[in-house]
């Protein structure tokens, strides 16, 4: 029988509680829900509000079956808000809005790995965030992605822009820049820009074309998920990894202090000491008086 629970007045079935989502942790999808609904949902409410979001969902855990959606999953409750999106492909296309504790946990209960644009439903493709993922190929690990971003932080300071850093949840590390709102396709240009002057700042380490041929050993400065129609990895999000790795805020300090992989590892048991400690790490990406213009603007 399912379990049927009540969040802030919303009815929600809960189902398969007991169910082993990560085999090297033990890990349960109950566990899955308490890390979202008494750990991560206050700091992370914040980074989904008005952001359309996609899902990567692995409800047999993360060596199941995973598949990304975008549209709304059927059976969605009439209560959880949607936003119309742009697509070339599907004009009347819809994404899921999460906003609040209920819609949180009624997306947790499918098992998803949360995905946001770097654009609020208000203004379509018009960024207020940029972001830069730096993926590195294996030999390399985030400490050659603490190198770049360390590069890219100063870069991006010479033009006025503060950055926040970020764990992926799997191998690399993510930028994040708040903006005065800017068309995306402006963003993504901007971007590519940097990510090609890093490559001849850093020829040994940083490589801005997808190319995987040209990716062992390096770090891919991947600035298109910029494109209005890209998403990235939520704060705080767990990946559909082998352990149930988050998505972690993590300080400049930490990363500039780095000398092992594994310290830039986060997973969900960690996170309420950090948050106890920290706080929100990217809670100046929620405030408009940090937003700044790009260069030019």
């Amino acid at each position: 029988m399912t379990p049927i629970t009540e969040v802030e007045g919303r009815r929600l079935a809960l189902s398969n509680l007991d169910k082993v989502l990560y085999p090297a942790t033990g890990t349960t999808k109950g566990e899955v829900l308490h890390y979202y609904a008494a750990t991560a949902a206050q700091a992370m409410l914040p980074h989904l509000r008005g952001r359309p979001l996609s899902f990567l969902r692995y409800p047999d855990g993360p060596e199941g079956l995973r598949f990304f959606t975008k549209n709304p999953p059927p059976g969605t409750p009439d209560w959880v808000r949607t936003a119309p999106v742009p697509r070339h492909d599907e004009p009347e296309a819809r994404q899921v809005l999460v906003e609040d504790l209920p819609s949180l946990m009624w997306a947790a209960n499918l098992v998803v790995e949360f995905h946001t644009h770097q654009w609020r439903q208000d203004s379509p493709a018009r960024a207020d965030l940029m972001v830069f993922d730096l993926d590195p190929g294996p030999p390399a690990s985030i400490l050659e992605c603490r190198t770049v971003a360390l590069w890219l932080r100063e870069r991006l300071a010479a033009d006025g822009l503060s950055s926040y850093g970020k764990t992926s949840g799997s191998k690399g590390l993510h930028l994040l820049v708040p903006l005065e709102p800017t068309p995306s396709e402006e963003v993504t240009a901007y971007a590519k820009g940097l990510a090609v002057e890093a490559q001849g700042a850093l020829p040994e380490l940083a490589v801005y074309r997808m190319t995987r041929a040209l990716r062992p050993g390096k770090v891919f400065v991947d600035f298109s998920q910029n494109a209005a129609a890209k998403t990235t990895a939520a704060p705080y999000t767990l990946r559909a990894k082998g352990s149930p790795a988050v998505s972690a805020p993590v300080t400049w300090e930490e990363i500039e202090a780095c000398r092992d992989p594994d310290e830039l590892v986060f997973l969900a048991g960690d996170m309420p000491a950090r948050l106890d400690r920290y706080g929100d790490l990217l809670a100046p990406l929620n405030d408009p008086g940090q937003a700044r213009p790009l260069p030019g603007d």
